[in-house]
């Protein structure tokens, strides 16, 4: 039963929907002068995305105003509109104007009956999202019609609600903006700081005060770890003993390797437990991978496991804990250099992987180990500095979700005036 005063409806009653012009691609402009073309291209979940834009003549416009898009404007690509990672939908800023609507993309604008700032609300909410993959249609490219987009039912508010909701909606959205700010920004920092500590370009300070100045020496890995591949799969047979895994998915998904992370269970033989049980400081990297990019990323157990067995497809880099820290190189291996060194040793078709040889073979300039820990432990720090933003984040983002399921439903009225 609808609250008193909403109604039933949908879209269509409540929007204008257009889409775009088909403009011939023979004709478009290379002039840095000319207008953006908004495309499907362009369009990622909730943004857009203006590399490589298309464009038209400036002296080619006549007759085409009403595809001129607008601040506030909402843009959905009708073509593959839900994509993994979200809708393509999208609202228009002013740093995207002036740009010209491209067929196979819808403009909606509100109606005098619904609050434009409210679209923003529905097109971001769960059920928005799952009555577009309803009705999505199953071809090689999978797209929706305009028509879809006005038959989407919603229970609406009288206007004056509306804009109050929208306008607490939109204060949530403020907040979630500022925090994303934040995190991109303290994860550039992160990403400097290493880049000067991790080189020696930036020296800090001892535990005397005094800044390191000692000679930074080049070593191959394996003359400073000892690099062991597992064998151990996740089935469970007869005969062996039980025990947790660490796999795949637990090193690719997490920095630090905790006892807080859910292990599988699996099974191992007795000396495959001696053998490959995780210790402390041990830094895991992904041996096997569907691609080469996903070579050698690491994670660095950061406690004691009660027994955790070490995966199929990971090599465990157990360090000389007299001459390299663990927590440092596990940083080492984040970086773009050594990114890209196991990126071209990686071989394979299908499945790609790295020989123990070109595990050994990396090589790094390090300094002794007391200024390998003072770094590595700045560089922890940020990464907390980091975590709690996305703890933050993600605390904000479920907020804003149950608030605003809650208000477009009716079950939590808000106050007028």
């Amino acid at each position: 039963m609808a609250p008193e005063g909403w109604v039933h409806t949908t879209f269509g009653e409540h929007i204008d929907c257009l889409t775009g012009f088909a403009f011939k691609s023979d004709r478009y402009s290379s002039a840095g002068g000319d207008i953006r073309l908004l495309r499907g291209d362009n369009i990622e979940p909730g943004s857009l995305r203006w590399r490589n834009a298309k464009l038209w003549p400036q002296t080619e416009l006549e007759g085409l105003d009403r595809y001129h898009l607008q601040e506030g404007d909402f843009v959905v690509a009708l073509d593959r509109t839900w994509i993994s990672t979200g809708l393509k939908v999208a609202e228009l800023k002013a740093e995207d104007l002036p740009c010209l609507l491209v067929q196979r993309v819808a403009r909606v604008r509100a109606r005098g009956t619904l609050e434009q700032a409210l679209l923003r609300q529905y097109f971001s909410g769960h059920k928005f999202e799952q009555y577009v993959k309803s009705v999505q249609t199953a071809t090689a490219v999978p797209h929706i019609s305009p028509n879809d987009i006005k038959e989407f039912s919603v229970l609406l508010p009288p206007r004056a609600e509306q804009k109050k909701m929208a306008q607490i909606l939109s204060t949530w959205d403020k907040a979630i903006a500022i925090c994303e700010q934040l995190l991109a920004s303290s994860q550039q920092q992160k990403k400097a700081l290493m880049q000067q500590l991790l080189t020696g370009k930036r020296r800090l300070l001892d535990k005397n005060g005094a800044r390191f100045s000692g000679k930074w020496n080049d070593h191959y890995l394996t003359d400073l770890a000892q690099v062991i591949v597992s064998p151990v799969d996740k089935k469970t047979t007869e005969g062996e003993l039980p025990v947790e895994l660490c796999n795949y998915t637990d090193v690719y998904y997490n920095n630090r390797i905790k006892r807080s992370l859910s292990f599988m269970k699996a099974t191992a033989k007795p000396s495959e437990i001696e053998k490959y049980t995780l210790q402390v400081n041990d830094v895991i990297i992904t041996k096997d991978s569907e691609t080469p990019g996903d070579i050698a990323v690491p994670a660095l157990v950061s406690e004691d496991l009660d027994g955790v067995v070490c995966g199929y497809h990971l090599a465990i880099v157990r360090p000389n804990k007299e001459y390299l820290s663990g927590e440092y190189l596990s940083y080492l291996f984040s970086i773009p250099k050594t990114r890209y060194y196991f990126f071209t040793l990686a071989t394979g078709a299908t499945r790609f992987g790295l020989t123990i040889g070109a595990i050994h073979k990396a090589c790094f300039r390090l300094p002794p180990v007391e200024e390998q820990e003072t770094i590595a432990a700045v560089l922890f720090t940020a990464d907390q500095e980091i975590s709690t933003l996305q703890q933050k984040l993600d605390v904000l983002k479920q907020e804003r979700k149950a608030l605003m399921q809650q208000l477009l439903t009716g079950k939590c009225r808000v106050l007028l005036g």
